[in-house]
């Protein structure tokens, strides 16, 4: 990865989505505006495409028509993979994977995208190259109303695990939350095992970690935890064990947790009774149906999350952004073996933002048309970009804040100041310091994070 890599393209087409042709115009022009160095893609590499497939629908509305705005569209994976094979020479590999949330369904999400037909196109196009699709995860969880109910264990990723122990470089040293950290599930012990003191490990697939090219490919989307998600919150995807992710810290502010925004006598007797239930339950699966009843009255009394901050869903997570800021050095420093880089990993982002999501995302935005691909060969530069060009102040988002002010294993060694953007659309084609609101898309940020992010 170029650490300097501070131009960007934003390319701005009018097309939609049912006319794929025009799709992969837009991203190898958005690609070609960049630049990319000769060698970039090597005859014989393997070759990791990275979508945002975290669920198969949006989920307020299960349906084969609700998807569009949630996922990286398979129009825009398969103009990369159409930019991507003809360099490799009838050599090497391209994998399309992705971990999506442990509640999601893989088998939907390959029918509804229709994947497997675009993966039989590439391969009958480009009958070199090995290409494929990758369901990352070791076990899928099965739900009932949310509540996890039974889980079934997958293939996971056939290269196996890559142990990476951060440890002092990690941006949790010295969190004051250490000991209180909330990951994705509620076994709590698991999550602060990895997380104490100077000891911050993470456990990622080792075949996005260990390919000689990683392209990332975000939806432009808001989210509830970290304010945006696109190139950095991407990276969450890449984890075999996501137990080891911190997502929040328990309690209120006045405790010195970000669980829920203000120290209410209703947080309390939520943190303190739903929490009680749920680690009782945790791994008690046939038990776990009594809870269905038990969570419906707790959102009668509590109200619905799609209401409500709860779970860290603000603009004050001070928690998640580090764990995101961790997952991209984890990434970009250490190889398969979890052993320091000789090599730098050679990096691209190219974001979905022909139909974006806003509101609550990350799994239940609204749609939001742009008509954009953005696409560029840092991540933090990327999301940088991207903030702007939703409308929202990059210094009130904790995560690209945080990611500037990194000490140890830098995410970028450049400023905002000298982040220039490349666009077919001449108003957009100046220095980023110049972007004002009307740039951008004003999209609407999750409701935990309105009036705190905006420009």
């Amino acid at each position: 990865m170029s650490l300097d890599s501070s131009n960007f393209a934003v390319w701005q087409t009018q097309t939609n989505y049912d006319d794929a042709t025009a799709v992969f115009a837009a991203v190898e022009q958005a690609i070609s505006a960049l630049h990319v160095p000769a060698g970039f893609i090597r005859p014989g590499d393997n070759v990791v495409l990275k979508p945002n497939w975290v669920k198969e629908h949006d989920e307020r509305f299960p349906g084969p028509d609700q998807w569009e705005h949630v996922v990286t569209h398979p129009s825009v994976i398969e103009g990369v993979i159409r930019w991507v094979a003809p360099q490799l020479q009838g050599q090497g590999s391209i994998t399309v994977c992705d971990a999506p949330q442990t509640d999601s369904s893989f088998a939907t999400l390959r029918k509804y995208c229709g994947l497997d037909e675009m993966i039989a196109r590439c391969c009958a196009d480009f009958p070199g190259p090995r290409i494929a699709l990758l369901d990352l995860r070791p076990e899928e969880w099965h739900a009932m109303d949310g509540v996890t109910v039974s889980k079934t264990e997958l293939p996971g990723d056939p290269k196996g695990s890559t142990h990476v122990k951060l440890n002092e470089d990690s941006e949790f040293v010295g969190f004051h939350g250490l000991g209180q950290l909330y990951g994705a599930s509620f076994n709590m012990a698991e999550t602060n095992d990895r997380h104490r003191d100077t000891t911050h490990e993470y456990m990622l697939c080792r075949t996005p970690v260990e390919a000689d090219v990683l392209i990332n490919l975000p939806k432009l989307k808001c989210h509830k935890k970290v304010g945006l998600t696109c190139a950095l919150k991407n990276m969450v995807g890449i984890n075999s064990n996501k137990k080891w992710l911190p997502h929040h810290t328990e309690g209120t502010p006045d405790k010195g947790g970000d669980q829920f925004p203000a120290a209410t006598m209703k947080a309390k007797l939520e943190h303190s009774w739903m929490g009680k239930i749920k680690r009782f339950l945790f791994g008690r699966h046939l038990l776990s149906k009594l809870f269905v009843p038990v969570k419906k009255l707790g959102r009668l009394v509590f109200g619905d999350t799609q209401k409500v901050v709860r779970s860290g869903n603000w603009h004050g997570n001070d928690t998640c952004w580090r764990m995101v800021v961790d997952l991209n050095k984890s990434l970009f420093y250490f190889d398969g073996a979890g052993q320091p880089r000789t090599e730098p990993l050679r990096y691209l982002a190219v974001v979905d933002g022909i139909i974006g999501g806003e509101g609550n995302g990350p799994m239940a935005p609204d749609p939001k048309p742009c008509g954009v691909v953005v696409a560029g060969m840092n991540p933090l530069a990327v999301d940088t970009v991207c903030c702007a060009l939703m409308g929202f102040d990059w210094r009130k988002i904790r995560m690209l804040l945080g990611a500037f002010s990194v000490t140890r294993k830098k995410v970028a060694t450049f400023e905002v100041e000298d982040l220039r953007v490349v666009s077919n659309e001449a108003s957009k084609q100046k220095p980023l310091s110049e972007y004002t609101k009307e740039d951008g898309f004003a999209f609407k940020p999750h409701f935990g994070w309105v009036g705190a992010v905006e420009k």
